[in-house]
Parts: C-alpha cells; sequence; structure tokens
C-alpha cells in the first residue's frame, strides 16, 4: 500500500494505533469480533492456523506506561459498552474504543448512551473520552444491519458534549483517532465508521495524507476547475460521496460541486461558510442521504443549517420510515439510485 500510495481504512486504523502507542498511550480496542474485524479488514491479531499461536503485531511498541490491548467482546452491548465508557473514566490518559459488529447494534447500549456518554459530564462533571465505532451504510443489508441511528447519537449533542464524526478517509480518520486521544479534549467520539468503504478504491489515502495535516471537518470539492459555473452545491456525509461522485463524472454534471461534512457535531460552521462561499451566491444548497429523512443527520442539519447559511436548504434523501432500512435489496438499490439520480438533477 505504501509502495502504491494507496493506504486503506483498516491499515490507516492501525497506523494510528501504532502513532499514539508510540507517543506513550495506551489503545484499548474492545468489540464484536474487533480482533481481525467484522468483515476482515483488521489484522490486529494473527492466528497460525496449525498451532492456533497468536501475534499481535502492535504489541512491539508496548513500553512500561503504553499497551496494546484487543479483545473480542461478549454479546452484550449494555454490559460491554458500559464497561468501556468505565474504563475510559478511570484511564484519561488511554485511547479507549468499542466497536459493534454492525452500528445498529449499539441499540443494546442505549441506557449507557443516554445516562452517561451523553450526559455524565452535565450531570456529575464526569469526563469521557470512550470512543464507539459504529458500522454504519447502507447497501442493501436490510433493517438490522444498515444504521447506527445517527439522528439518534445528534439528537443528544448539546453543550458541546460530544463529537460526533463520520470520516470519509482514512487519512482524516487516522487524524481523528491521534486527535481524539493526543488533544486532551476529553469527550466522547462517536464514528460512523464504513463497511463497503473498507475495500473501494476510491477511499484510500496518500502516504501524505498520514504524515502531513490534521483532521479535517469539511473537505471541499476536489474536482479542478473555477467554482464561477457552480448551480448546485451538494453537502453530504459518509460512503454516498462516493456514490454521488460517481454519478457526476459519469453524467459530466460539472455544474454541482460535493461537499463532505466529516464531524456532524460540534457542526463546523465555520468551514462550511468558508467553503460554500467559493461559489456563486445563487447556487442550490442541497443535503444529501442515504438514510430516511426521519433519521440520518438530516433532522439536525434541517434545524441549524438554514439558519447558519441564511439560504434555504433541499433535502434530498429517501421517503421517512418507520424502519431504518428496506428488507429487500433489490428495492434498497432502487431507491438509492433513484436518490442519487434526484440530486444530481436538481436543476
Amino acid at each position: 500500500m505504501v509502495a502504491n500510495d494507496a493506504i486503506d481504512w483498516a491499515t490507516g486504523e492501525l497506523l494510528a494505533f501504532g502513532a499514539v502507542l508510540m507517543d506513550g498511550h495506551t489503545v484499548r480496542l474492545v468489540g464484536q469480533d474487533s480482533r481481525r474485524g467484522t468483515f476482515g479488514q483488521r489484522h490486529a491479531v494473527l492466528v497460525d492456523r496449525h498451532t492456533a499461536e497468536e501475534y499481535t503485531p502492535l504489541r512491539c511498541f508496548n513500553s512500561a506506561s503504553a499497551k496494546f490491548l484487543v479483545y473480542d467482546s461478549l454479546l452484550s452491548e449494555f454490559a460491554a459498552v458500559g464497561f468501556e465508557y468505565g474504563y475510559s473514566v478511570a484511564r484519561p490518559d488511554a485511547l479507549v474504543l468499542w466497536e459493534a459488529q454492525f452500528g445498529d447494534f449499539v441499540n443494546g447500549a442505549q441506557t449507557i448512551v443516554d445516562e452517561f456518554i451523553s450526559s455524565g459530564e452535565q450531570k456529575w462533571g464526569q469526563r469521557s473520552s470512550v470512543v464507539l465505532l459504529l458500522p454504519h451504510g447502507y447497501e442493501g443489508q436490510g433493517p438490522d444491519h444498515s444504521s447506527a441511528r445517527v439522528e439518534r447519537f445528534l439528537s443528544l449533542c448539546a453543550q458541546d458534549n460530544m463529537t460526533v464524526a463520520m470520516p470519509t478517509t482514512p487519512g482524516n480518520y487516522f487524524h481523528l483517532l491521534r486527535w481524539q486521544a493526543l488533544s486532551g479534549r476529553r469527550k466522547p467520539l462517536i464514528v460512523f465508521t464504513p463497511k463497503s468503504m473498507l475495500r473501494l478504491k476510491a477511499a484510500t489515502s496518500t502516504v501524505a495524507d498520514f504524515t502531513q495535516g490534521s483532521v479535517r471537518p469539511v473537505f471541499g470539492d476536489p474536482r479542478p476547475g473555477g467554482p464561477g459555473g457552480v448551480r448546485t452545491i451538494v453537502l453530504c456525509a459518509g460512503k454516498i460521496y462516493y456514490d454521488l461522485a460517481d454519478k457526476r463524472a459519469s453524467t459530466g454534471r460539472d455544474d454541482v460541486a460535493l461537499v463532505r461534512v466529516e464531524r456532524l457535531y460540534p457542526l463546523p460552521a465555520e468551514e462550511l461558510l468558508a467553503e460554500i462561499g467559493r461559489y456563486p451566491a445563487e447556487a442550490e444548497i442541497a443535503w444529501v442521504q442515504e438514510e430516511p429523512a426521519n433519521m440520518g443527520a438530516w433532522p439536525t442539519m434541517a434545524l441549524y443549517l438554514p439558519g447558519l447559511l441564511h439560504r434555504p436548504v433541499r433535502l434530498v434523501a429517501p421517503p421517512a420510515s418507520s424502519a431504518p432500512a428496506l428488507g429487500s435489496s433489490i428495492a434498497h438499490a432502487a431507491d438509492h439510485k433513484a436518490v442519487i439520480e434526484s440530486a444530481l438533477s436538481l436543476r
């Protein structure tokens, strides 16, 4: 990957863990199948298939003050998330992460999220920097394997109580994890991590993305060309960006700009205003998401974006739904195609 200058998500993540260890901080990753990753993407622990001997490469960075700890947890989200929250309170110097097998499963720990993660500091002055890694993305896998319920976490956000992010590149994820470990912010971090993007060639980062820069809350449109001809500014978060970019390339819609909101809370107001300010004032603004209209980031964006931008924001999303996703992969594909086509044909 280094030779090809294209580092994928899981490798970028392990690079972050190794760098944090080298900086003298313990890294503790616990979750449902976390040693290898639910999607076979992570190689935190290697197992000899003949002898069953285990090898954990990142332990070569262990020291007296910093250790790499990685465990597969039991399938009880309430117990596991509660324990990791408490561990993060007791070990403020450590990067403590809990990973769901699918982000949907964090609903089994909703009491911990409501009573401790989102409000512990406000109620008791109890600070935690626990990280929740929640695989999220609509790939037609059904209503229990698609949504980490972005809307639920954003509805709990106020008074700068936590950070909610949906990064789209391994490089930005790398910097996000390092920032969480080294910034001293001491707030919980919710990361909606990818599934299909784990192996998407477009979703890789160069070596320079890791050795330079810092975490970015907003990604402007990377395409060449001036902004003067843009008629529609599409704001989005997560993997839908890559679907939109593919469709734009195939249709030649050079008058559409794609802006990624990588940090959903705190809302990156300054960065959004600066990015949108590059385009004509008469350009239409749309929020595009793969989640149903009553879910995802839209309920929060609808509350804040129009006032921030002093312009209307149009929604492009599947219709409101009582379930987080469709049960049919064929119906999902049709709905998703309709969202992408609608987003690229606003004008």
